[in-house]
């Protein structure tokens, strides 16, 4: 049993140290500190915006619908009206597709500088490549000196040719 836990502790280790994992949780916080960003940008200004060009007390509340409006207008104080807010739905995608586009602009910007990063390292390398001199061509061995029998043996051959 010791080693199930052992093994599993492990693997868990090994798990959460993975860098995908880290990185998602790193993904994780980043897209929560935008999505504070956007739902401010949206309560705070678009929200405002639409109040002030008429679409209703908060920005979407034109669009709500109350289901049980009979009971609620006779008693308010027993009946809890049932109302389909259709602009906080409105407002969550607004929201998430902000977000999105965001999260989206930031990951094309990165991708497409570490493209530009990695054509400028290949144009250096190729340039680097062009400007190296090519190899020259090993000279050719140099004949070893005659030993002093092969200088006998050729003054003999030309004396006997005289």
């Amino acid at each position: 049993m010791a080693k199930e836990k052992k093994g599993f502790f492990k693997e868990f280790k090994e798990f959460i140290t993975r860098g995908n994992v880290l990185d998602m949780a790193v993904g994780i916080i980043v897209g929560g500190a935008f999505t504070a960003i956007i739902t401010a940008l949206v309560n705070g200004i678009l929200t405002p915006l639409l109040q002030m060009i008429g679409v209703g007390d908060d920005g979407f509340g034109a669009l709500q619908v109350v289901l049980n409006q009979a009971a609620y207008s006779a008693n308010p104080e027993t009946v809890t009206p049932i109302i389909l807010d259709f602009g906080i739905v409105i407002s969550a995608i607004v929201t998430f597709l902000l977000t999105a586009l965001m999260l989206f602009t930031i990951v094309y910007t990165v991708n497409h500088i570490h493209a530009h990063i990695e054509k400028l390292k290949a144009k250096k390398a190729a340039e680097e490549a062009a400007a190296e001199p090519a190899p020259e061509p090993a000279p050719e061995p140099v004949p070893a000196a005659p030993t002093v029998e092969e200088l006998l043996t050729e003054i003999r051959d030309l004396l006997k040719k005289e």
